[in-house]
């Protein structure tokens, strides 16, 4: 019984690690200023995933908690039920606050890889992946992005092996409160 405990939770530890390590080859950014990373981000392309799928709309605002991790509040607009969903997480560093690699939890004490892996010198956009290339998100200071950000992105993206012909893009339009 013991050895069938042992052997279980050497394979939960070992799977929660997977879900927030790095995809190989893409490193996160360094030097990283979480302060200046807060506030709202506006979705403009992701790979498509069952926890955004059918939405519009859809943000991320990041704020410091008291005990040193960040709130993360995911919102979007599910087009078909005509509803504003939002999902209320928890994000902390995996190695140290100067390198963009955090595990984040909306569930408990299941976390994922949140790894920016570019950054705008100014904070304005950033690439963003998880633990392997099934994730992958544009993010934005604003609604919409520059063709010369997009064509990065995607050239990026590419580079590092992702599937940029599924990409989704966002819509982000005036959507009044139900």
């Amino acid at each position: 019984m013991k050895l069938r405990q042992l052997l279980l939770g050497a394979i939960m530890t070992i799977s929660m690690a997977a879900c927030t390590g790095l995809p190989n080859g893409i490193g996160p950014v360094k030097e990283f200023n979480v302060e200046r990373y807060q506030g709202t981000w506006y979705e403009i392309a992701r790979l498509d995933h069952a926890f955004e799928r059918g939405m519009q709309n859809v943000t991320a605002t990041y704020s410091q908690n008291s005990d040193g991790s960040i709130k993360v509040v995911n919102r979007g607009y599910v087009t078909e039920e005509r509803v504003w969903k939002e999902a209320i997480g928890k994000a902390k560093f995996v190695a140290n606050k100067e390198i963009a690699h955090l595990k984040v939890s909306f569930f408990g004490p299941f976390y994922g890889s949140y790894v920016v892996f570019e950054l705008d010198e100014d904070y304005q956009y950033a690439f963003v992946t998880s633990y392997n290339r099934d994730y992958l998100w544009l993010l934005s200071r604003t609604p919409k992005v520059s063709e010369a950000v997009m064509n990065k992105f995607k050239a990026t993206s590419d580079r590092y092996g992702f599937d940029t012909e599924a990409l989704i893009y966002m819509e982000h339009e005036a959507i009044e409160q139900e």
